[in-house]
């Protein structure tokens, strides 16, 4: 499942949700990154305040992956259909349907 990250509150829940998915305690997940429970804690509490490489270190252990996309591109996203196309120049455009009466706007 893919979960868009828009604003830095959706990190805390979401790291919540990943560790639970996975079974883990807090305490084994931080033995796993080399800290202690107390800290771990502190990062679920306000990831926004961990380093990057953290928080990256984080979601791998969870088995989650991160994907860095711009506004309204997600080709290479699993789960999402790709970005439509812009036609090139000199292609014939699709045809367009009318409404059922024929008329045209």
């Amino acid at each position: 499942m893919t979960y868009p990250i828009r604003t830095l509150h959706q990190l805390r829940p979401l790291l919540i949700g990943l560790r639970k998915k996975a079974g883990l305690s807090q305490a084994s997940l931080a033995a796993q990154l080399g800290i202690t429970q107390q800290s771990y804690a502190k990062i679920e509490a306000n990831p926004t305040a961990t380093s990057f490489e953290r928080l990256y270190n984080i979601v791998r252990l969870l088995g989650g992956e991160l994907y860095l996309t711009t506004h309204g591109e997600n080709a290479d996203v699993p789960g999402k259909a790709p970005a439509p196309t812009v036609p090139q120049p000199g292609t014939p455009a699709p045809p367009t349907q009318t409404p059922s009466n024929k008329e045209i706007w």
